[in-house]
């Protein structure tokens, strides 16, 4: 039995986008608070500015830093027999999803998604793990004709 690479397109640039803002909601989360806190505990504390400091560190990496890592460790292929999804820079996933196993199909695009012009295609599978596999970052056209070579594959097995 002989293993075949399937070489992996990347995700939309738009994505990058859609991560960046999610990191920046993110970011304000933690910063906003900390900022409140550094003013009501301003007297009690040794050294200002240490906690918005740490927030603002972690606002910048979830802002700026962290979305071109992830952005980069996202790839997929649609071979017409399956959907490769990979994504992870530390643990390296790599989903194959057989068209026959599909059951259900979504494609979705948020608001942020709709703005930056990318869609989240969402196949259901039959089984208990895993029963929803996501690639998220592709044009709203590439979604529909996947979903559609899936439906017809789908519609000649029954």
């Amino acid at each position: 039995m002989s293993l075949t690479i399937v070489p992996l397109h990347p995700i939309e640039r738009g994505q990058l986008n859609v991560m960046r803002a999610r990191g920046a909601v993110m970011a304000l989360v933690l910063i906003v608070p900390a900022i409140i806190a550094e003013v009501a505990l301003a007297d009690g504390l040794p050294v200002h500015g240490a906690i918005a400091g740490v927030a603002l560190l972690t606002g910048i990496w979830l802002a700026v830093i962290a979305p071109p890592r992830r952005w980069r460790h996202w790839g997929y292929a649609f071979t017409g027999r399956e959907l490769h999804v990979a994504h992870g820079w530390w643990t390296r996933v790599h989903t194959i999803v057989p068209v026959i196993r599909v059951q259900h199909i979504d494609v979705a695009q948020g608001p942020l998604e709709r703005t930056f012009g990318v869609t989240r295609l969402m196949l259901h599978t039959a089984g208990t793990d895993q029963t929803v596999v996501t690639l998220p970052g592709i044009t709203r056209g590439t979604a529909e004709e996947v979903r559609d070579a899936i439906r017809e594959r789908i519609g000649s097995a029954a």
